[in-house]
């Protein structure tokens, strides 16, 4: 049975009530499953799995997995960040035999992952970007990867090329994995100019392609020449963009095509390899990390390559410190360091290392921002 179709005759079931009947009869549902792989992976998505963002990135990496030998893929997409996921998640493990599941939502680890979990203490659950505690079921864990790195590569890049030192970030909501790139984005670009401002605007969710382009066109009105953002699919922002006259840095995958003329560089993701790393651990009979990270060096995220219009001096300038990066020679998160409101968040002399989960509850946003 394909993905697509596992996923219909899930949906068919939840929807009309027949779960008993497929768990009576494998033959009719899961006769063709119950020997297809050792280890069964799924994937569950708060979007569109051809999103140009998000969603998509993930995808991305299921696809890498699934031609792995032993392992087959299960994917569910357009999963809200509600029960629904919980009813998802055991669709997967009562319908499909699936071993691991892999959350990748925000909003979906607590309590819909942590929950599921306790109930089913022999299935393997990994969510992206949790902060898994000890506290928290054995069987569950987080990964995610620091694309801040990235995000402070595209304020370099910005930082050159912007003319009004405006520059824009449209964003989903205020938790604490978007302040911090909206907080590295703005010190990359103010580490070429201190003169720089980040103006951010919230759209309120993760996919809202309206009020996207509404912000959009509300920032170039305002003589903003870089854009940024962190929702789930940039297609209306890169889009948009392109069609004002606006510069724009990707996020979560490549956008050049929708801006071929705009488009500067951006921040991806590759999911590739962590999810790697986890389902052969899985494979192994090991257990996966309970807080796997990754940033440039170790390849959980890249760098797009640089559009047309990017100067050779902004080019330099962000290899020198990707290179940095990517030796671990750089901190983003170093004192003196001031919030938008004037007090200090980071002394002098000190430093927050990127695996320092002290970054990942951050809560406020560093000078130069307007919001």
């Amino acid at each position: 049975m394909s993905e697509s179709n596992g996923i219909s005759r899930r949906r068919f079931i939840q929807g009309t009530g027949l779960a008993g009947l497929a768990a009576a009869m494998p033959g009719v549902w899961m006769g063709n499953l119950a020997h297809a792989s050792d280890l069964r992976v799924g994937f569950i998505y708060v979007g569109s799995r051809d999103d140009y963002g998000y969603n998509q990135s993930h995808a991305s990496g299921a696809r890498a997995i699934r031609d792995m030998s032993g392992v087959t893929v299960l994917q569910e997409e357009n999963v809200s960040e509600n029960v629904a996921v919980e009813r998802t998640m055991e669709s997967m493990i009562n319908l499909d035999d699936v071993n691991l599941i892999f959350a990748t939502s925000f909003g979906y680890y607590d309590p819909h992952v942590t929950r599921i979990a306790e109930r089913y203490p022999d299935t393997v659950f990994r969510h992206c970007g949790g902060l898994w505690e000890e506290s928290d079921p054995e069987n569950a864990g987080s990964y995610f990867g620091y694309i801040d790195e990235c995000q402070y590569l595209n304020g370099v890049i910005a930082g050159h090329m912007t003319r009004s030192k405006r520059l824009g970030f449209i964003a989903a909501r205020e938790i604490p994995q978007v302040l911090r790139n909206i907080n590295a984005f703005t010190m990359g670009a103010r580490s070429v100019d201190p003169e720089i401002q980040t103006r951010v605007l919230y759209t309120g969710d993760w996919h809202l392609p309206t009020r996207e382009a509404e912000a959009t066109n509300g920032l170039a009105d305002q003589n903003v020449d870089v854009i940024t953002c962190h929702v789930d699919s940039p297609m209306v922002i890169a889009e948009q963009c392109e069609s004002r006259g606006v510069y724009f840095c990707g996020y979560h995958a490549s956008q050049a095509d929708l801006a071929p003329e705009r488009y500067l560089t951006g921040a991806e993701w590759n999911w590739e390899v962590p999810y790697r790393r986890m389902v052969e651990a899985v494979l192994a009979g090991e257990t996966p990390e309970h807080f796997l990270r990754g940033g440039l060096a170790e390849g959980f995220v890249r760098l797009s390559p640089y559009g047309p219009a990017v100067t050779d001096g902004a080019r330099r300038n962000a290899d020198e410190i990707k290179e940095k990066m990517e030796g671990g020679e750089f901190v983003i998160f170093r004192g003196p360091l001031k919030d938008n409101q004037g007090n200090t968040v980071i002394a002098e002399g000190e430093s927050h290392e990127q695996r320092d989960t002290w970054l990942e509850r951050m809560d406020w946003l560093v000078e130069g921002v307007r919001n």
